[in-house]
């Protein structure tokens, strides 16, 4: 390969997220899992992976889990390369805990529609609106929006960190109003919600949902809490992607009906390969919406190019790096009792 096509591909990087190169074979199958692996060694990488990516890309990785886990292996990682498969706040939250270390992405248009829908200028505006409040912020959020924030969040630690602010304080919550909402019952805290959601969240249908329980009646539905209220209102278990992992392989159940991502059901089915499990069905009934197109971009075509030629990389601005690790830096501390 030339060096004018690998520069023409890297200049395409902010149109197309990833590198597409025409020229060069890429190995495939085995040969491809191989290719990949010796790259990890060579380069002393670790492949961080989110439960819902492709099932592929999970079996290779050297690390699975979610937000939570994730942020804590990113932070303690003794390698020199962070490759991260999941979607882009993730690789940005791993560049900001890992300054000195590189940090890529297969595919950097792997986005969220949650993170999307709040930056950090909105946040500000609702502060002002509540001066007095403190910000609570999902980890499905940008670096500007977290840097705008007093305490990160994610669905396995929420509950905890909510239950842990003063109680005198007010609390915004933001960006995905349905876990608010959740946490708002669940604690007893009356929080201000900024408007988002998950577009995948949002698209199982409580109708369908009650139909398939009706057909099922010996399956238990579990939901993760970014599901719509009707939703969750259905559910026998709620809980963030670990625990939905975690209740299908410990309960006595055989047969579940799972609201949240697709991609959990592979590592569901590594864990629990004798019992049931069902996705939940969503309104559309023409498309697969319970599956995240933006966590499906990374591939492991795109993830042998990343590791081969180091980009995408995540590069931040080192002063929005401090200010978005102080809220980080606090989720970790208050959620060490977590698993």
């Amino acid at each position: 390969m030339s060096t004018e096509t690998l520069e023409k591909a890297k200049s395409a990087i902010p149109v197309r997220g990833f590198l597409d190169i025409k020229d060069i074979a890429i190995p495939q199958g085995e040969e491809l899992v191989k290719a990949i692996l010796a790259l990890k060694e060579e380069k002393n990488a670790v492949i961080l992976a989110h439960y819902y990516q492709p099932g592929e890309i999970q079996d290779i990785a050297d690390f699975l889990g979610d937000s939570l886990q994730l942020a804590r292996q990113a932070k303690d990682t003794n390698a020199d390369m962070i490759v991260f498969c999941g979607v882009h706040f993730m690789a940005e939250a791993a560049k900001i805990l890992n300054p000195t270390k590189k940090v890529v992405l297969p595919d950097t248009m792997a986005g969220c529609s949650l993170a999307d829908g709040c930056s950090g200028e909105g946040l500000r505006k609702m502060r002002e609106q509540h001066p007095n409040a403190l910000v609570a912020t999902y980890i499905n959020c940008n670096a500007e929006t977290k840097a705008e924030s007093d305490i990160i969040v994610t669905s396995s630690n929420a509950e905890t960190v909510i239950e842990a602010l003063p109680k005198d304080r007010p609390i915004i919550f933001a960006p995905d109003k349905n876990l608010g909402r959740y946490l708002s019952q669940k604690t007893g805290r009356d929080m201000i919600l900024w408007d988002g959601s998950c577009i995948v969240h949002e698209a199982f249908s409580m109708e369908r949902i009650a139909k398939q329980l009706a057909e099922n009646p010996d399956a238990k539905l579990i939901a993760h809490p970014e599901s719509e209220e009707a939703v969750l209102k259905l559910a026998h278990f709620i809980g963030s992607t670990s625990a939905l992992l975690n209740y299908v392989e410990q309960d006595d159940c055989q047969k579940f009906i799972i609201a949240t991502e697709e991609g959990i059901l592979h590592e569901m089915k590594k864990r629990a390969p004798h019992k049931e499990l069902i996705p939940a069905l969503v309104f559309d009934e023409t498309c697969n919406c319970s599956e995240c197109f933006y966590m499906k971009r990374n591939t492991m075509e795109k993830l042998y190019l990343c590791m081969k030629y180091e980009l995408p990389e995540i590069i931040i601005d080192e002063e929005l790096r401090l200010k978005a690790l102080k809220p980080i830096e606090a989720m970790l501390d208050l959620s060490k009792s977590i698993k």
